[in-house]
């Protein structure tokens, strides 16, 4: 069976935009006479059929694709997001079909089945993945959003939360009890939220004249983002600032492993407030993120992508609340 042409394949044969053909097609401002023209005769050609929105959203496939780097526990923030993303798209009619994507086909380019096999109407890419392979993506799939990241520059809808304001409030509340020298856990180079995270946490140091350690930034992931043995120095500072609850909870882990107590001796916060922050002893001390907004937010995003695909791209950024815990003390 002949597969349906897509704006994709009308923009590939003009050389324009998905955006630029929606628009044409739709008789809409922001594309000249002569291209229009152009656009409109070519998909004529190609046989394209509109679609009709009200109709195709009650039977559309909505694709999630997950690196299997952040897939590994089924406890995770990212499988809690992903629950709550098929209740939400449940209760509108949409079908999820979830892929993982291995390390192997994002560095090799190689597209996800789901978007190969063209059986979804959209794609949610959840978990930070490369920047070429967004890309990849954004040239295949006629809907794209990103969830829980950016790309600068690649014209997408994302979710993200506030990492930068998140880890800020957390340092701030540290130095409130009297902390002065502050370490931060991640690798701030992995992920576009870690470097945010940091650089929320640098802000609160700078604000305060408090020295920046290079000793005291420690490095939590490998090249492909997955956790490594936290290597920490001779000198320790007295609380740890970490770019997420489950680097939070390795931390507490380790410091107990060489002889430290967290809080007794160490005060350690995290971000996200999942599971793991609960089971941890301590418990931790982080931001909490309400999963559940994030979806509907997500699907809120990409019902009205479907309905008016030449609307503007946005980034919606999601705050959250400090939650305190049993994983920080005063600083005697």
């Amino acid at each position: 069976m002949k597969k349906p042409v897509t704006l994709i394949d009308i923009a590939k044969a003009c050389n324009t935009s998905n955006v630029t053909v929606s628009k044409a097609l739709a008789d809409k401002s922001g594309v000249s006479d002569e291209l229009r023209a152009k656009i409109k005769q070519v998909a004529e050609e190609m046989g394209y059929v509109p679609s009709k929105t009200v109709t195709s959203r009650k039977k559309s496939n909505i694709g999630v694709v997950i690196p299997a780097k952040y897939a590994g526990l089924s406890g995770s923030f990212y499988w809690t997001l992903y629950n709550s993303l098929v209740q939400r798209l449940k209760r509108e009619n949409l079908y999820c079909v979830i892929e993982n994507l291995e390390n192997r086909d994002e560095e090799n380019l190689v597209l996800p089945n789901i978007v190969t096999d063209r059986k979804i109407s959209a794609l949610i890419s959840l978990g930070e993945i490369s920047h070429s392979y967004a890309q990849k993506l954004s040239e295949n799939v006629e809907h794209l959003i990103l969830l829980d990241y950016y790309v600068p520059g690649l014209k997408v809808d994302s979710i993200v939360t506030n990492g930068y304001n998140g880890s800020y409030k957390l340092t701030n509340y540290l130095i409130s009890l009297g902390h002065r020298n502050i370490g931060f856990i991640g690798s701030r180079k992995a992920t576009s939220g870690i470097f945010d995270k940091y650089m929320g946490y640098m802000k609160a140091l700078i604000e305060h004249d408090l020295v920046i350690r290079d000793d005291w930034i420690i490095e939590d992931r490998d090249k492909y983002a997955m956790s490594i043995d936290l290597t920490f120095p001779k000198e320790l500072p007295t609380a740890f600032v970490c770019n997420c609850d489950e680097t939070a909870f390795q931390a507490i882990k380790q410091l107990r492993d060489i002889g430290y107590s967290v809080p007794d001796d160490i005060s350690i916060v995290g971000y996200d407030n999942y599971l793991i922050s609960e089971v941890s002893d301590p418990t931790i001390t982080t931001i909490s993120i309400d999963a559940e907004y994030m979806a509907e937010l997500t699907v809120t995003t990409l019902i009205k992508r479907l309905n008016d695909p030449s609307t503007m791209y946005r980034m919606r950024t999601i705050e959250g609340e400090l939650v305190i815990k049993n994983s920080v003390l005063p600083l005697r």
